[in-house]
């Protein structure tokens, strides 16, 4: 006669010491835990609702602007310091550590329109309506007045700057697109092709000689720094007020438009945009990538801020306040943490780039906690009543019925040109797709 005897190793179920977790024995066999998907459900379920209660994205609004914030640049080599121009010439430049103004100059009689950082961080530009360029130190001075390291005097009003990546050569907007070297008083080229004032210049991260600008004539102009002529422009159906280059993608960009919306354009094939993306109820003034180049933050006349994945034509997030005015100027910091942005009323906001994000140093079992329900929203992302919970954002009674108004005329003029596709010659009225409906020419 057999007996099987029951043997347990100590080591599977003993604790080593008395703070040790208890050991629990699982057996993954799917036919022994036939409610696990349940039970998941469930546990998705309840992590999508904690998430939109903690959902407190707002961190605090540094003061001490007399005028509306017009500009804003971050620093090259610090993720703590930032600096403001403001409508009244004056330079602000702040700690976010401490949430303090370290350094005030009064830098341009008029409208601060363009701030940019060296890329070392020993100094930067400003660009302003007394049409000067002028040069700072980032350190403030150990005594005596505030005075520019150098100073360019222009013909025209300069819109906009912006510096090169790695070289000691920045480039400036007005009524052309100038290049200049940091050592002469006259440019090195300039740039131009049309008649019209040039409102916003970038260069592009990655393919440092490449520059895009926005023009009033409606254009889109790429520019090569080694040619002596543009390289090509697209012509939209609305002015586009600026643009901002994927730095993980050389040959990305996205366009902010008047007319609504963001255009993310491939410039290779300019004939179409690679995706459309359409939730703002007003004029889109800014826009901003994350340091991961897979989402961006657009500013907009509408008194909010919109977060956007690149590949999706909605937004995942919308940010406001009541006293948030028209905001002007958005940043993403360094870090891919927090958004930074000025606005109408003389602050500089700073929010958290993910909403419910626990902040300061988190437990292994935080952690982990977090990483698994992570994945349970990713797994039960498209169950209606999840995807409803997660979608859902509270906005402002303006935002809220001009979206509805939108709505309706959008179905309106669906529905119209659907009866004069039903009632015209077949062929006659050509099905155009959305991405292609907002661009006028592509001319090279």
């Amino acid at each position: 006669m057999r007996v099987k005897v029951l043997s347990r190793n100590p080591d599977d179920y003993v604790r080593e010491t008395k703070l040790d977790l208890q050991r629990v024995p699982r057996n993954y066999d799917p036919a022994l835990h036939p409610f696990e998907v349940p039970r998941e459900y469930v546990r998705a379920l309840n992590a999508t609702k904690l998430e939109r209660v903690f959902a407190k994205p707002f961190l605090g609004s540094l003061d001490g602007h007399r005028d509306g914030v017009n500009c804003m640049a971050k620093h090259p080599k610090s993720l703590s310091t930032v600096l403001s121009g403001a409508c009244d010439g004056e330079v602000k430049i702040w700690n976010l550590t401490k949430r303090q103004c370290i350094r005030t100059i009064q830098a341009h009689e008029g409208f601060v329109r363009g701030i940019c950082a060296r890329f070392c961080g020993t100094s930067f530009f400003t660009v302003g309506d007394d049409k000067t360029v002028k040069q700072w130190k980032m350190e403030s001075p150990e005594y005596g007045e505030e005075e520019p390291i150098h100073t360019i005097l222009g013909k025209t009003v300069y819109t906009g700057i912006d510096h090169h990546w790695k070289e000691a050569v920045f480039a400036t907007c007005g009524q052309q697109v100038d290049i200049w070297d940091e050592q002469r008083t006259s440019p090195m080229c300039s740039l131009t092709w049309g008649f019209d004032s040039i409102s916003s210049v970038k260069f592009n991260p990655i393919e440092t000689y490449l520059l895009g600008s926005c023009a009033s004539d409606r254009n889109i102009v790429l520019y090569d720094m080694r040619k002596s002529t543009p390289l090509k422009k697209v012509i939209l159906n609305m002015r586009t007020n600026t643009l901002c280059w994927n730095p993980m993608e050389a040959f990305i960009f996205t366009a902010a438009n008047e007319d609504y919306n963001l255009y993310t354009f491939d410039m290779r094939f300019l004939e179409s945009p690679v995706m459309v993306h359409m939730d703002h109820v007003s004029a889109v003034l800014d826009v901003d990538y994350s340091p991961t180049g897979k989402e961006f933050v657009s500013a907009s006349f509408d008194k909010s801020i919109r977060i956007f994945p690149v590949d999706k034509g909605h937004s995942r997030e919308v940010y406001h306040t009541k006293r948030m005015q028209h905001v002007i100027t958005v940043k993403w910091t360094s870090d891919s943490k927090y958004i930074l942005c000025g606005s109408d009323e003389m602050n500089i906001r700073l929010w958290k780039a993910n909403a419910s994000e626990k902040l300061g140093v988190l437990a292994p079992r935080e952690k982990a906690a977090m990483n698994y329900n992570q994945k349970l929203k990713e797994k039960f992302q498209y169950h209606p009543k999840i995807r409803r919970i997660a979608q859902h954002r509270h906005l402002p009674k303006s935002i809220f019925c001009q979206i509805k108004e939108q709505r309706i005329m959008r179905e309106a003029r669906r529905r119209k040109e659907l009866n004069r596709r039903k009632h015209s010659k077949p062929g006659s009225v050509p099905l155009v797709s959305e991405r292609k409906k907002h661009i006028v020419a592509v001319v090279k």
